[in-house]
C-alpha cells in the first residue's frame, strides 16, 4: 500500500516541528507535507501534479487566510472538495467548532498544551487515517 499522504497546515513552527517528529516515526508508511499558511497550502494543492493529500490537518487561527477560509475554498473547488479536513487548533470556541462543521470539516481536535498529550493526538490522527483511508478519487 502506498504511503498515506498528509498535508499539515499550521503557522506555528513549533507545532509543525513536533508533528513532523511524530510523523517521522512512521517512516515510509506516511508522507507528510507541511505549509505555513493557508495560501501556500491551496497553492500547493492546485499544483499537485496527481499527488493530492489524502487528508489535511488544518490549523484554524493563522494570519492572512484562516483555516476556515482554506476549508471554505476547498469545499468550493471540485478537485479539492473530496479531501477530508481535520481541524487541529487551540480554539475551543463553540462558534469555531460550529463553523468548521458547517463547512464540512470531518473532525475538530483541540491541540493540547501538554507536550505528551499533543504528541499522542498526532499519533492517534496518523493511526486513524492509515487504517481508514478515504477511497474516493476525483473524476477527470
Amino acid at each position: 500500500m502506498p504511503p498515506l499522504r498528509v498535508l499539515l497546515v499550521d503557522d506555528s513552527p513549533a507545532d509543525r516541528f513536533l508533528a513532523q517528529e511524530v510523523f517521522a516515526t512512521h517512516g515510509l508508511d506516511v508522507h507528510l507535507t507541511t505549509s505555513d499558511s493557508g495560501e501556500a497550502a491551496l497553492d500547493s494543492m492546485h499544483r499537485h501534479h496527481g499527488h493530492l493529500p489524502e487528508v489535511l490537518l488544518l490549523d484554524l487561527n493563522m494570519p492572512g487566510m484562516s483555516g476556515l477560509d482554506v476549508l471554505s475554498e476547498m469545499k468550493r473547488d471540485p478537485e479539492l472538495a473530496h479531501i477530508p479536513v481535520v481541524m487541529f487548533t487551540t480554539s475551543q470556541a463553540k462558534t469555531d467548532v460550529d463553523a468548521a462543521y458547517r463547512l464540512q470539516a470531518c473532525a475538530y481536535l483541540v491541540k493540547s498544551p501538554n507536550f505528551g498529550v499533543f504528541l499522542q493526538q498526532v499519533e492517534s490522527f496518523i493511526t486513524f487515517w492509515r487504517c481508514n483511508r478515504f477511497p474516493f478519487a476525483p473524476q477527470p
